[in-house]
Formats: structure tokens, C-alpha cells, sequence
């Protein structure tokens, strides 16, 4: 087993006292050998750049993101098969509490991830609809690889309350530590930046689960991310934000016409 038995009992009590939203924070969730082979295995940072997607956008930038598992190196591919095994699923649904988890084939958003230096994520909350298959987004699970990682080197993962205004958590991205949380309208989180030495990346596998269930409450409104700004962050919250989302805006636009022009 390269996953550690779970007392289930007592992270159920754990999720139930979490705070802002139910969250676990897991150090040394995988058997130690094999979190090595794992890390070991993970590409350099030029070569994740020819097998997936880099992001450079205001609100995400500095990160590769490989989701294709045919790509994975071996290792990396079995603990890709059993975050998704049936096994870990229940263990899942009774600590959080959501009967039914489904894993994710395609690692929509997920699989390997490796952010080098300067690199961030800002604060947000996740899409909440898969929409071709009807599922609904309901836990994350963040797996880390980072072998000597330093505080000063930032990466962060962070878990705010709705309003971003309290940060309750900042869980550093250290070796075989793993973060998991229920996603919903409230689960604001994001990653401080990465001030690594060159030659270092943030290193991370991740996944999501989702339900054929509605959760509890929902409007029935599906929406993408949604991101907010920190509180120092009084720029980018009111210019470069909604300058940045008009831009999306007017470029989806566009292309809404050029197609409805090329279909008649």
C-alpha cells in the first residue's frame, strides 16, 4: 500500500472542527520509499513544459501543469490510481462526509504540477460544475514532492474565509505532506509566491472529486474560477482584476462572432 492507513475516525472529528471550511492538513501520507521514487520521478521544469500547460496570466503564473496521464512517469501514475481506487474514495466520503466521491479520469485542472521561482496563485474558489458529464466539484486533494523546502521560499498553500479577509491556514508545500478540502462557494484558497532558488521548482500532484449529487444548498448556478483579491492586494483588486476579466470577456466575445460569421 503506498498510501498510509487512515484512522477515519479521527480526521472525521478533525474535518468537523476545521475551520474556515472542512480541510485536512496530512504530513507523511505516503509510505516514505515510494514518496521518493515519486519525487524522484517528477520531470525537470523544462521538460513538464513540453507536456503540458504553463500558465502566465495575472492570477496564475510561473506554473506547468501536466494532466495527460499517459504522460506520467510510473510512479507518479500509481499514485494517480489510488487516489482515484474505490478504497480511498469511501475513506474520503466518510471523513468529509460526501457519500458517493467520483474520481476524475481526465485530472481536469489536476495531475502534476510544478511551479518554479516568482511563480503564484491567487486567492480563489473553483469552478462548481463539470458541465458535460453534470458533476458537481466537491474535495481537492494536494499531494507534495518538495525535499528540503524552506519557509522563506514561500509557496503556500492558503485557506481564507469567504470574505478574504482572514487567512485561518498557510501550509507549507513540504515532502509528503498532503492538503485536502471540501470545495464549495466559500472554500476561498491560494497559493503565496514561490521565491525559490533557480534550478528549484514547487512540486505537486493533484486531484479533485466530484458527485453526481447536488451539494446541499446549491443555486444551481455553475461558474468558473472565481478570484479575489488579497487584502494588501488593493491594486490588483480594483484594476488589475477587472481589467483582466473585462479582457476575457471581450476576447470570448470575438470569438462568439467570428464563429456565428463562419456559420453562415
Amino acid at each position: 500500500m503506498i498510501i498510509k492507513p487512515l484512522d477515519r475516525d479521527a480526521l472525521r472529528a478533525r474535518v468537523r472542527e476545521a475551520t474556515p471550511f472542512p480541510n485536512l492538513c496530512i504530513d507523511g501520507l505516503l509510505d516514505e520509499e515510494f514518496a521518493h521514487r515519486a519525487a524522484d520521478a517528477f520531470p525537470s521544469f523544462e521538460q513538464a513544459l513540453t507536456m503540458g500547460r504553463q500558465f502566465a496570466a495575472l492570477n496564475e503564473r510561473g506554473k506547468v501543469q501536466v494532466t495527460n496521464s499517459a504522460l506520467f512517469p510510473e510512479p507518479i501514475a500509481e499514485l494517480n490510481r489510488a487516489l482515484a481506487s474505490p478504497e480511498f474514495r469511501d475513506d474520503l466520503s466518510y471523513i468529509f462526509e460526501i457519500p458517493e466521491l467520483l474520481d476524475d479520469p481526465h485530472l481536469i485542472g489536476g495531475g502534476m504540477h510544478q511551479t518554479g521561482p516568482q511563480g503564484h496563485l491567487d486567492v480563489h474558489v473553483d469552478f462548481n460544475f463539470e458541465q458535460d458529464r453534470k458533476l458537481h466539484r466537491r474535495l481537492n486533494i494536494l499531494v507534495y514532492f518538495n525535499r528540503d523546502w524552506r519557509p522563506e521560499w514561500g509557496g503556500e498553500v492558503e485557506l481564507w474565509d469567504e470574505d478574504v479577509k482572514v487567512r485561518h491556514h498557510a501550509f507549507l508545500p513540504v515532502f509528503n505532506r498532503c492538503v485536502i478540502f471540501a470545495t464549495s462557494e466559500a472554500s476561498y484558497h491560494g497559493v503565496t509566491a514561490v521565491k525559490c532558488p533557480p534550478g528549484n521548482t514547487r512540486k505537486s500532484f493533484a486531484a479533485y472529486y466530484y458527485t453526481q449529487q447536488a451539494p446541499e444548498g446549491w443555486d444551481g448556478k455553475a461558474h468558473s474560477t472565481v478570484f479575489k483579491a488579497r487584502p494588501d492586494e488593493i491594486l490588483k483588486g480594483k484594476v488589475l482584476m477587472p481589467a483582466e476579466k473585462m479582457g476575457h470577456w471581450v476576447r470570448s466575445t470575438l470569438r462568439g462572432a467570428k464563429k456565428l460569421i463562419k456559420s453562415k
